[in-house]
Protein backbone atom coordinates (compact mmCIF):
# COMPACT_ATOMS: atom_id res chain seq x y z
CA UNK A 1 0.00 0.00 0.00
CA UNK A 2 1.42 3.65 -0.65
CA UNK A 3 2.33 5.90 2.12
CA UNK A 4 0.25 8.90 2.21
CA UNK A 5 -1.67 10.85 4.66
CA UNK A 6 -5.75 10.35 3.97
CA UNK A 7 -7.98 13.90 3.17
CA UNK A 8 -10.87 13.93 5.83
CA UNK A 9 -13.88 15.73 5.26
CA UNK A 10 -15.84 15.02 8.09
CA UNK A 11 -18.84 17.24 7.67
CA UNK A 12 -17.79 20.06 5.12
CA UNK A 13 -18.65 22.35 7.99
CA UNK A 14 -15.93 25.82 8.20
CA UNK A 15 -12.44 25.10 9.19
CA UNK A 16 -10.92 26.91 12.45
CA UNK A 17 -7.46 26.42 12.51
CA UNK A 18 -5.79 29.34 12.29
CA UNK A 19 -3.04 30.11 9.34
CA UNK A 20 -0.88 30.10 12.51
CA UNK A 21 -1.12 26.96 13.71
CA UNK A 22 -1.58 25.31 9.59
CA UNK A 23 0.90 22.80 8.53
CA UNK A 24 1.16 24.36 4.97
CA UNK A 25 1.80 27.40 6.12
CA UNK A 26 5.75 27.28 4.64
CA UNK A 27 4.05 27.15 1.36
CA UNK A 28 1.65 29.73 1.69
CA UNK A 29 2.84 32.39 3.72
CA UNK A 30 6.37 34.30 3.68
CA UNK A 31 9.01 33.23 6.36
CA UNK A 32 10.13 35.20 9.37
CA UNK A 33 6.78 36.32 10.15
CA UNK A 34 6.36 37.83 13.75
CA UNK A 35 3.35 36.61 15.75
CA UNK A 36 1.95 40.39 15.32
CA UNK A 37 2.21 39.75 11.60
CA UNK A 38 0.65 36.18 11.44
CA UNK A 39 -2.07 37.34 13.74
CA UNK A 40 -3.20 39.64 10.95
CA UNK A 41 -2.87 36.76 9.08
CA UNK A 42 -4.97 34.81 10.65
CA UNK A 43 -7.88 37.52 10.85
CA UNK A 44 -7.74 38.10 7.12
CA UNK A 45 -8.01 34.88 6.32
CA UNK A 46 -10.63 33.41 8.89
CA UNK A 47 -13.07 32.20 5.95
CA UNK A 48 -12.68 28.49 5.29
CA UNK A 49 -15.16 26.87 2.09
CA UNK A 50 -15.64 23.02 1.25
CA UNK A 51 -15.69 22.22 -2.75
CA UNK A 52 -16.90 18.83 -2.97
CA UNK A 53 -15.93 16.56 -5.82
CA UNK A 54 -16.41 17.34 -9.28
CA UNK A 55 -17.89 20.84 -8.31
CA UNK A 56 -16.03 24.18 -9.34
CA UNK A 57 -14.27 26.36 -7.09
CA UNK A 58 -14.82 29.28 -9.89
CA UNK A 59 -15.39 29.51 -13.64
CA UNK A 60 -14.37 31.38 -16.98
CA UNK A 61 -15.75 34.56 -16.83
CA UNK A 62 -16.99 35.16 -13.12
CA UNK A 63 -15.47 37.91 -11.68
CA UNK A 64 -12.76 37.88 -9.25
CA UNK A 65 -13.93 37.81 -5.38
CA UNK A 66 -10.85 36.14 -3.77
CA UNK A 67 -8.12 34.46 -3.99
CA UNK A 68 -7.79 30.82 -2.69
CA UNK A 69 -4.89 28.56 -1.08
CA UNK A 70 -5.75 24.95 -1.01
CA UNK A 71 -5.59 23.21 2.19
CA UNK A 72 -6.52 19.77 1.73
CA UNK A 73 -7.47 17.68 -1.72
CA UNK A 74 -6.23 17.90 -5.50
CA UNK A 75 -7.83 20.52 -8.18
CA UNK A 76 -7.62 20.88 -11.64
CA UNK A 77 -7.68 24.51 -14.14
CA UNK A 78 -9.10 23.83 -17.74
CA UNK A 79 -9.83 26.34 -20.17
CA UNK A 80 -12.88 25.83 -23.30
CA UNK A 81 -11.30 26.39 -26.59
CA UNK A 82 -14.01 28.18 -29.47
CA UNK A 83 -14.86 24.92 -31.15
CA UNK A 84 -15.82 23.50 -27.46
CA UNK A 85 -12.58 21.40 -27.15
CA UNK A 86 -11.46 21.33 -23.24
CA UNK A 87 -7.84 21.78 -22.40
CA UNK A 88 -6.29 20.70 -18.87
CA UNK A 89 -4.21 23.44 -18.21
CA UNK A 90 -2.99 22.85 -14.67
CA UNK A 91 -3.09 20.29 -11.28
CA UNK A 92 -2.95 21.51 -8.08
CA UNK A 93 -2.76 20.28 -4.75
CA UNK A 94 -2.59 20.99 -1.02
CA UNK A 95 -0.11 24.19 -0.51
CA UNK A 96 -1.21 25.82 -3.88
CA UNK A 97 -2.76 29.03 -4.40
CA UNK A 98 -5.89 29.69 -6.78
CA UNK A 99 -7.35 32.10 -8.89
CA UNK A 100 -3.99 34.30 -9.62
CA UNK A 101 -5.40 34.15 -13.48
CA UNK A 102 -8.00 37.43 -12.63
CA UNK A 103 -5.79 39.28 -10.85
CA UNK A 104 -4.65 41.14 -14.62
CA UNK A 105 -8.36 41.59 -15.84
CA UNK A 106 -10.33 40.67 -12.64
CA UNK A 107 -12.14 37.63 -14.45
CA UNK A 108 -11.63 34.15 -14.32
CA UNK A 109 -10.17 32.77 -17.70
CA UNK A 110 -10.27 29.45 -16.42
CA UNK A 111 -12.35 26.50 -14.74
CA UNK A 112 -11.41 25.32 -11.10
CA UNK A 113 -12.51 21.89 -10.14
CA UNK A 114 -12.23 20.03 -7.60
CA UNK A 115 -10.57 16.54 -8.17
CA UNK A 116 -11.69 14.73 -4.74
CA UNK A 117 -13.81 16.85 -1.95
CA UNK A 118 -11.06 19.83 -1.15
CA UNK A 119 -11.02 22.55 1.42
CA UNK A 120 -9.76 25.97 0.36
CA UNK A 121 -9.02 29.35 2.34
CA UNK A 122 -10.62 32.31 1.01
CA UNK A 123 -8.38 34.74 0.50
CA UNK A 124 -10.01 38.76 -0.06
CA UNK A 125 -7.59 40.22 -2.73
CA UNK A 126 -8.51 43.99 -1.37
CA UNK A 127 -7.72 42.75 2.62
CA UNK A 128 -4.35 41.48 0.73
CA UNK A 129 -3.17 44.22 -0.97
CA UNK A 130 -3.63 46.15 2.25
CA UNK A 131 -1.86 43.80 4.61
CA UNK A 132 1.40 43.84 1.85
CA UNK A 133 1.70 47.11 2.16
CA UNK A 134 1.97 46.76 5.58
CA UNK A 135 4.04 43.73 5.86
CA UNK A 136 6.65 43.88 2.49
CA UNK A 137 7.60 40.68 2.88
CA UNK A 138 3.75 39.51 2.23
CA UNK A 139 4.30 41.30 -0.76
CA UNK A 140 6.95 39.76 -1.93
CA UNK A 141 6.09 35.85 -1.71
CA UNK A 142 3.09 36.83 -3.53
CA UNK A 143 5.55 37.63 -6.25
CA UNK A 144 7.62 34.81 -5.76
CA UNK A 145 4.52 32.71 -6.56
CA UNK A 146 3.21 34.55 -9.78
CA UNK A 147 7.27 34.67 -10.57
CA UNK A 148 6.66 30.96 -10.19
CA UNK A 149 3.43 30.72 -12.04
CA UNK A 150 5.32 32.13 -15.05
CA UNK A 151 8.07 30.00 -14.60
CA UNK A 152 5.98 26.89 -14.46
CA UNK A 153 3.69 28.32 -17.91
CA UNK A 154 7.35 28.32 -19.72
CA UNK A 155 7.85 24.87 -18.89
CA UNK A 156 4.54 23.56 -20.44
CA UNK A 157 5.88 25.34 -22.77
CA UNK A 158 8.81 23.44 -23.66
CA UNK A 159 6.73 20.22 -22.70
CA UNK A 160 4.43 20.72 -25.64
CA UNK A 161 6.24 21.93 -28.09
CA UNK A 162 9.26 19.55 -27.88
CA UNK A 163 9.51 16.44 -25.53
CA UNK A 164 8.46 13.28 -27.34
CA UNK A 165 5.39 11.50 -25.13
CA UNK A 166 7.69 9.10 -22.73
CA UNK A 167 9.42 12.91 -21.64
CA UNK A 168 6.20 13.98 -21.02
CA UNK A 169 5.40 11.80 -18.75
CA UNK A 170 8.82 11.77 -17.22
CA UNK A 171 8.42 15.12 -16.66
CA UNK A 172 4.83 15.00 -15.33
CA UNK A 173 5.64 12.02 -12.69
CA UNK A 174 9.14 13.48 -11.89
CA UNK A 175 7.23 16.82 -11.06
CA UNK A 176 4.45 15.02 -8.75
CA UNK A 177 7.33 13.76 -7.14
CA UNK A 178 8.77 16.81 -5.97
CA UNK A 179 5.72 18.46 -5.27
CA UNK A 180 4.63 15.77 -2.65
CA UNK A 181 8.19 15.70 -1.40
CA UNK A 182 7.78 19.69 -0.68
CA UNK A 183 4.40 18.92 1.34
CA UNK A 184 6.23 16.33 3.75
CA UNK A 185 4.63 13.27 1.74
CA UNK A 186 6.53 10.51 0.13
CA UNK A 187 8.43 11.56 -2.95
CA UNK A 188 8.70 7.88 -4.56
CA UNK A 189 4.58 7.05 -4.03
CA UNK A 190 1.52 8.88 -4.38
CA UNK A 191 -1.98 8.41 -5.95
CA UNK A 192 -3.04 10.21 -8.87
CA UNK A 193 -5.96 12.25 -8.06
CA UNK A 194 -6.64 13.04 -11.76
CA UNK A 195 -8.00 10.54 -14.88
CA UNK A 196 -5.49 9.12 -17.59
CA UNK A 197 -7.79 11.39 -19.69
CA UNK A 198 -6.75 14.55 -17.69
CA UNK A 199 -3.26 13.15 -17.84
CA UNK A 200 -3.21 13.24 -21.71
CA UNK A 201 -5.31 16.74 -22.38
CA UNK A 202 -2.57 18.09 -19.66
CA UNK A 203 -0.12 16.44 -21.94
CA UNK A 204 -0.97 17.69 -25.20
CA UNK A 205 -1.32 13.61 -26.07
CA UNK A 206 -3.98 11.00 -26.83
CA UNK A 207 -5.25 8.61 -24.05
CA UNK A 208 -3.96 5.56 -25.48
CA UNK A 209 -0.70 7.25 -25.61
CA UNK A 210 -0.34 7.78 -21.69
CA UNK A 211 -1.44 3.95 -21.57
CA UNK A 212 1.27 2.91 -23.48
CA UNK A 213 4.05 4.94 -21.99
CA UNK A 214 2.79 3.65 -18.67
CA UNK A 215 3.21 0.23 -19.45
CA UNK A 216 6.27 0.83 -20.91
CA UNK A 217 7.81 2.41 -17.84
CA UNK A 218 6.28 -0.23 -15.76
CA UNK A 219 7.99 -3.16 -18.34
CA UNK A 220 11.17 -1.24 -18.07
CA UNK A 221 10.53 -1.15 -14.22
CA UNK A 222 10.73 2.39 -13.59
CA UNK A 223 7.51 2.50 -11.56
CA UNK A 224 4.76 0.55 -10.33
CA UNK A 225 1.02 1.24 -11.27
CA UNK A 226 -1.76 -0.17 -9.22
CA UNK A 227 -5.58 1.54 -10.40
CA UNK A 228 -4.54 5.34 -9.72
CA UNK A 229 -1.62 4.37 -7.10
CA UNK A 230 1.97 4.72 -8.57
CA UNK A 231 5.59 4.03 -6.61
CA UNK A 232 8.46 4.97 -8.95
CA UNK A 233 10.93 2.46 -8.29
CA UNK A 234 13.92 3.86 -10.67
CA UNK A 235 14.27 7.83 -9.93
CA UNK A 236 17.33 8.09 -11.63
CA UNK A 237 15.45 5.83 -14.91
CA UNK A 238 12.65 8.30 -14.94
CA UNK A 239 15.12 11.53 -14.46
CA UNK A 240 17.43 10.30 -17.35
CA UNK A 241 14.15 10.01 -19.72
CA UNK A 242 13.24 13.40 -19.05
CA UNK A 243 16.61 14.64 -19.37
CA UNK A 244 16.97 13.79 -23.10
CA UNK A 245 15.21 16.77 -24.43
CA UNK A 246 17.30 18.77 -22.35
CA UNK A 247 20.68 17.38 -23.81
CA UNK A 248 18.88 17.64 -27.37
CA UNK A 249 18.35 21.30 -27.04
Amino acid sequence: MIAQPSVVHPDFKQLRKACSACSLRELCLPAGLDLVEINAVDKLIDQRRAVARGEYLFRNGTPLQALYAIRTGFMNTSVRHVDGYEQVAGFHMAGDLMGLDAIGGGRHVCDATALDDCEVCEIPLDGLQQLSRQIPSLQQHFHRILSREIVRDHGMILLLGSMRADERLAVFLLDLSRRHAARGYSSNEFVLRMTRTDIASYLGLKLETVSRVLSRMRARELIEVHNRQVRITDMDGLKSIASRCALAT
